[in-house]
């Protein structure tokens, strides 16, 4: 069975062995349904080899336990920590350690530089690369509980043992490729702390409205506020406090009385009464007493009226023509929205940059001025100088 690392002093132990190593592969398990930061469970690590002597479980919930040694192993930058799809293990240790591992080298991220398609998953990876399969069977298990199985042990472990091999075939192809500073261009905006740092300022940018009125803004504005802090404060799930449509209802309706938040349709007991209905009543009086001028204002959607339908056929075409000549996944270049975008008239954004520039972008804003046309042969699309 997997070796369990319980104590800080054997996690000290396997990440000084780590450390003299040129990469150690990572994955974790953890719960979030429940809570609203997420409860690390396990960490699988595997330092390099072909068998499991150097795979271990770490136990972050054994008594004895500080991952303070594996936070250390983070910060090393003479050793690379490999993931597969990192970012929600990335803002559990930026949460609970407060730090980012680098180097960072996500084999999701390299699979699709390297022609894998588009977000592909772990388990296809072990079935192409390492010519392995693996047995889901403990995937949807409570992770929190002790003691866990053999099953669970032996699943959690083939995260980091295949990963191994994957990691060795993508970074010689990468280098065989000469695309490694794709992947690296990619990665720093997995290594970017602002994208681990909830604002509560910024909340309601996650809802999806109707209306761009300043005031209906304004409000929802705070009580999203309110709800984020509270959550956070409590650590459980927004929606444990506050359903999006609650919020959605008292930013329309305006309650100015614990009397009028009674009429609410939507918001529970506990919301109309107490401290609960106090602070929503001074969110929705903050909202209704900011100034015009501080009142947010809705993101700026493209003016479809300006779309050149043709155009956009052009563009993906375009774009599928050169992914597939670069062995790129579509998606990684540009989205069906950047695509809109363009056609719409922009002529900047992330594709224009970049290695995305070099592959697709600067031929789309060529494409655009009608300086290249398409043309298809059988199977191949070519760019035609006009």
């Amino acid at each position: 069975m997997p070796k369990t690392l319980t104590t800080t002093d054997a996690l000290a132990e396997f990440c000084a062995r780590a450390a003299q190593c040129p990469y150690v592969t990572v994955d974790t398990e953890f719960l979030r349904e429940r809570t609203y930061f997420a409860q690390l469970c396990l960490v699988q690590l595997a330092l390099p080899g072909t068998d499991d002597s150097d795979a271990v479980l770490v136990d972050p919930l054994a008594e004895d336990m500080s991952l303070e040694p594996l936070f250390e192993l983070f910060r090393n930058r003479d050793v690379v920590k490999v993931f597969h799809a990192a970012r929600q293990d990335l803002e559990i240790f930026h949460v609970d350690g407060d730090v980012l591992p680098e180097p960072l080298f996500d084999t999701q991220v390299a699979a699709m530089v390297c022609g894998f398609g588009e977000q592909v998953g772990y388990e296809t990876l072990v079935r192409k690369i390492a010519k392995a399969s693996l047995d889901k069977s403990s995937r949807f298990t409570d992770w929190s509980r002790r003691p866990l199985t053999d099953a669970q042990k032996t699943y959690a472990l083939a995260d980091v043992t295949h990963l191994r091999q994957i990691y060795e075939y993508l970074a010689a192809e990468l280098e065989r490729t000469g695309r490694r500073a794709w992947v690296e261009e990619e990665l720093q905006t997995l290594t970017n702390r602002e994208a681990y740092v909830v604002e509560p300022d910024e909340a309601w940018k996650r809802l999806k409205t109707r209306t761009n009125s300043g005031k209906f803004l304004a409000i929802l504005r705070e009580l999203a506020k309110y709800r984020e802090e509270t959550a956070q404060a409590r650590n459980v799930p927004r929606n444990r406090i506050m359903k999006d449509d609650v919020l959605m209802e008292l930013a329309s309706t305006k309650p100015k009385s614990v009397q009028d938040l009674s009429k609410s349709r939507l918001l529970q007991r506990d919301g109309r009464k107490g401290d609960a209905a106090e602070a929503l009543l001074a969110a929705v009086k903050r909202g209704l007493e900011t100034r015009p001028e501080d009142m947010p204002k809705a993101p700026a959607g493209r003016d479809k009226s300006q779309m050149n339908p043709a155009l956009a056929d052009l563009l993906r075409v375009l774009l599928k023509a050169k992914a597939e000549e670069a062995g790129v996944a579509q998606k990684l270049i540009a989205s069906s929205a950047d695509l809109d975008d363009i056609a719409c008239g922009t002529r900047d954004g992330l594709w224009a940059h970049g290695w995305r520039g070099q592959v697709f972008g600067e031929d789309a804003l060529r494409l655009c001025e009608g300086e290249i046309a398409l043309s298809a042969k059988g199977q191949q699309v070519k760019i035609i100088p006009v």
